[in-house]
């Protein structure tokens, strides 16, 4: 059964928007470098960029809930194209400095934060149930396409040709995304049920979400096992980029080819996930996948090889792949729609935070080696894994 032609509008707005998000990865870093030789500052370019899910996330679920993906979606893509107007008009006439790319890293952000929440409640309105780790794993590999394949290199690429460029086809993309969002059918986007008096504000909302979720045995207990593997994978993939240098010899090309490959494994993990779940086998795959996603990193304790380095790197991140999209689909099967954006924020949270524990325990773990340089661009692309 083909997924649908509101699906694949849906799919390609969102893989339009993580292109942007991609090119913008690369960008930021670039341009940052450009502006400042303080390694300090270089690195809170990055940092602002994850800080709207630890601040906003919450209140991005709660939103969501409370006014719709019809208008979240564009409302936060358009948002995005007048920051990123704003900071192009800045770097053409000179005037852009680190204060101003912090600032719009940020506020970039927290659009992203709005979109993605937003974005996954539209998803069990969109196909079948028997569709949704099918349609789930297109989007995950759509997103990976996007922020880890085309997305950067298109980006650095661009900003070779002019520091404002990669923020022009960014803001390009994303524009188009809107368009897209706005072509879906209104009842596809549109609020499930009324609001109710106590979801009226978002803190009565987030309270209502996380209210609903504590009271969930099965999806309690997953938010812990996914902040617990984030946690531990962020830790050990924090410090990787020492071990590649001095147990394998790597240096930045090899490095990022490897990176590279591991970005393959998530994409065909979220390609095949649909086909491992089955139907109804989530807790089989979530169980296999986590075991492998917190096991393998062991592997290098007892030897060091590139081929298998290489092969923990794929197994992993494939691994986050079937776990991602198998965790989706139980969410989308158990919570109700009315609170599926607060809930989904609230695992998004979660695993953010953990995900942050995570990179700054490895972070000291290199900075107790006496190398604390390649914690601060390792714990960034361990934030990204899929």
């Amino acid at each position: 059964m083909p997924l649908g032609g509101p699906f694949w509008a849906y799919w390609s707005a969102a893989s339009l928007a993580n292109l942007g998000d991609g090119i913008r990865l690369a960008a930021f870093p670039l341009l940052a470098a450009q502006l400042t030789d303080d390694p300090f500052l270089v690195g809170a370019v990055a940092a602002v960029s994850g800080l709207p899910w630890l601040l906003t996330g919450l209140v991005a679920g709660s939103m969501a809930d409370r006014f719709g993906a019809r208008s979240m979606l564009p409302m936060a893509d358009a948002a995005r194209v007048v920051v990123l107007a704003g900071l192009i008009c800045l770097l053409l006439t000179g005037r852009a400095g680190i204060p101003v790319v912090l600032v719009a890293a940020f506020l970039l952000g927290v659009a992203e934060t709005v979109r993605d929440t937003a974005g996954e409640t539209v998803v069990p309105r969109l196909v079948a149930e028997s569709q949704l780790e099918r349609a789930g794993g297109r989007l995950t590999a759509g997103a990976l396409m996007g922020n880890e394949f085309v997305g950067p290199v298109l980006g650095g690429v661009l900003f070779g040709a002019g520091a404002a460029l990669p923020f022009v086809a960014s803001s390009a993309v994303t524009a188009f995304a809107v368009l897209l969002v706005l072509s879906l059918p209104v009842a596809v986007l549109r609020l499930l049920g009324p609001v109710t008096p106590a979801d009226r504000t978002a803190g009565s909302g987030i309270r209502a979400g996380l209210g609903w979720l504590r009271r969930q045995p099965v999806l309690r207990a997953l938010v812990l096992v996914v902040a617990v593997i984030a946690l531990a994978d962020s830790a050990w993939f924090a410090v990787f980029v020492l071990y590649a240098e001095e147990r394998l010899g790597l240096g930045p090309t090899g490095f990022g080819a490897l990176l590279a490959l591991g970005a393959g494994g998530g994409l065909a993990g979220a390609l095949l996930a649909d086909r491992l779940v089955a139907g109804r086998r989530h807790r089989t795959a979530i169980g296999w996948s986590a075991a492998v996603a917190a096991g393998s990193p062991g592997v290098l304790l007892l030897a060091s090889p590139l081929w298998l380095a290489a092969a923990v790197v794929v197994a992993t991140s494939a691994a986050f792949g079937v776990l991602n999209v198998a965790a989706a689909g139980l969410r989308y099967r158990l919570v109700p729609g009315d609170l599926l954006g607060r809930v989904s924020a609230a695992w998004r949270t979660s695993a953010y935070v953990a995900s942050a524990a995570g990179a700054l325990a490895g972070g000291a773990a290199a900075a107790a080696r006496g190398s604390p340089r390649p914690s601060v661009s390792a714990s960034h692309s361990a934030a990204s894994r899929p």
